[in-house]
């Protein structure tokens, strides 16, 4: 039986395990933090569940897939719970907007910012549908190992103007600025800045239009813990609190891991869910390979990072929706602080989790379970002390614009209460310069431009994740793993 090792098991890494285990390749998922889920790790204080996300789960059926591999249900370890409205946004002069796959209604809602631009969504949403079917149906889950694999993908990048911007592309069919902002800050979800993210992102529109928007009933954790009870199922094995430190070699072939406790292990072949700067420059220090594609990448743009306030309060909040986008006063320069400045301004937008009102399991009885979202700049652009004054400063802001638009006596509510911040992604998830999402989102860092799925080097040395093509997003990494899972199962043959 061909053998396996998969480094990390966030999404990436346990979907890329399920797929192989269930071929019949021998996987061994190895994981550094003592709960599996990478990104998607979670938090139990004073009886509330903090998921610490991603959060909003688009595409069901990619997950389905992986259970269905083994002829087995998701839903017989899942339980998804349809979110409506998929979010609410709110402005600072107090208008909303009901964001829903619902047309009346949200026709209705557009209505309400510009009578005009209803027709002009129906037009934006055709152009959606359109690269939804190049960019995700077609290209989403196959390999780019070679230029000529962009060559051939051209013509549809060209066809719908994937040099522009989803805000610019968003600007030409509608005309009311809160409704482009509503229309584009989804790219934020997946680490890339409106403004110059390719607009072939504007596809997560009909994902989300097809599919709906949904939630794990007792947070993503328990999605996480759905696929590990799959993969153990299926006969992998899971190393949990063990980080990798090196990524064994022997001439152009990996043959193994060594983890920090001094367990190694051989394999035909190695994955890597882990960060890609950090499985290049670290992981693989002691070849010539590891060290000048740690390199090159480090040369790269990096998503911003994510400084996130999570806060258990008394009470419930029935007229508080799962999910809340807060803009700030400002889009487009706040966009610029925090891709291009590397400012920590004083205004912010948030993203406003709030899963007990979707399912009350996740606080104690009475009580309400929130996360509050803020996009800020990479330790490279910003290298504040996130540990000390400037964390505590960020958080009390943060908790201050809540009390006023939302919850006016929050601060007495407050049972239990931490924050994130960049320096925590570095220390826990390995992330080059605490990005939470790995390399930006670009068109020159798309496809063939990103992490390759298989290095050109190491012939059986593989990655998945937010790193590789196609990118960031629940989505995007399983889409990845089932690239890779594809190119891993074709060599092991």
């Amino acid at each position: 039986m061909k053998s396996a090792i998969v480094i990390g098991s966030g999404f990436g890494g346990l979907a890329l395990g399920i797929r192989l285990q269930s071929a019949g390749v021998a996987t061994t998922i190895v994981e550094a933090r003592d709960k599996p889920g990478g990104r998607a790790y979670y938090w139990e204080r004073d009886g509330f569940v903090f998921d610490a996300g991603p959060t909003v789960v688009t595409d069901p059926n990619c997950l389905k897939e992986l259970w269905a591999l083994a002829g087995r249900d998701m839903a017989d370890d899942v339980t998804l719970l349809p979110i409506t409205p998929f979010y609410r946004l709110n402005w600072p002069d107090g208008t909303s907007f009901d964001y829903s796959n619902d047309e009346p209604s949200l026709h209705a809602e557009i209505a309400k910012l510009n009578p005009e631009d209803v027709a002009g969504y129906a037009k934006f949403l055709e152009y959606s549908a359109g690269v939804y079917r190049e960019g995700y149906e077609k290209l989403g889950q196959v390999a780019f190992l070679d230029f000529a694999s962009m060559i051939r993908a051209a013509p549809a990048l060209v066809k719908y103007q994937a040099w522009r911007s989803v805000y610019s592309i968003v600007s030409s069919f509608v005309k009311s600025e809160k409704l482009r902002e509503a229309l584009s800050f989804h790219t934020l979800l997946v680490g890339g800045n409106p403004m110059t993210t390719s607009a072939i992102y504007a596809l997560i529109h009909k994902l989300e239009k097809d599919g709906g928007v949904w939630f794990a009933k007792g947070g993503t954790n328990r999605l996480i813990a759905g696929m590990v009870a799959q993969f153990e199922r299926l006969g992998g094995t899971l190393r949990l609190g063990d980080p990798v430190v090196e990524i064994e070699t022997l001439g152009d072939r990996a043959t193994g891991v060594r983890t920090a406790s001094g367990w190694r292990a051989d394999a035909d072949a190695v994955a890597s869910n882990a960060d890609v700067v950090h499985s290049y420059r670290d992981l693989l220090s002691g070849s010539a390979r590891g060290r000048r594609a740690g390199a090159a990448l480090q040369r790269k743009r990096f998503s911003p990072s994510l400084f996130v306030v999570h806060f258990g309060i008394k009470g419930g909040w029935p007229g508080i929706p799962h999910h809340m986008i807060l803009f700030g006063p400002r889009y487009k320069g706040l966009l610029a602080d925090i891709y291009d400045h590397g400012v920590l301004s004083a205004d912010f937008s948030l993203y406003l989790h709030h899963p007990t009102v979707t399912d009350a399991s996740m606080a104690p009885e009475g009580c309400s379970t929130f996360y509050a979202l803020a996009p800020v700049p990479h330790l490279g652009k910003f290298p504040a002390d996130w540990d000390g004054e400037v964390g505590e400063t960020f958080k009390n802001r943060i908790l201050d614009e809540i009390e006023r638009r939302l919850i006016p006596d929050l601060r007495s509510r407050i049972v239990t209460s931490f924050h994130y911040a960049p320096t925590d992604f570095g220390r826990d998830l390995n992330a080059h310069l605490g990005s939470a999402f790995s390399l930006e989102p670009l068109l020159t860092q798309s496809a063939w431009f990103r992490v390759h799925n298989r290095d050109d080097r190491i012939p059986n040395l593989y990655f998945t994740g937010a790193g590789t093509h196609p990118g960031a997003g629940i989505p995007g990494v399983v889409g990845s793993a089932k690239a890779t899972a594809a190119l891993m199962l074709e060599d092991l043959r």
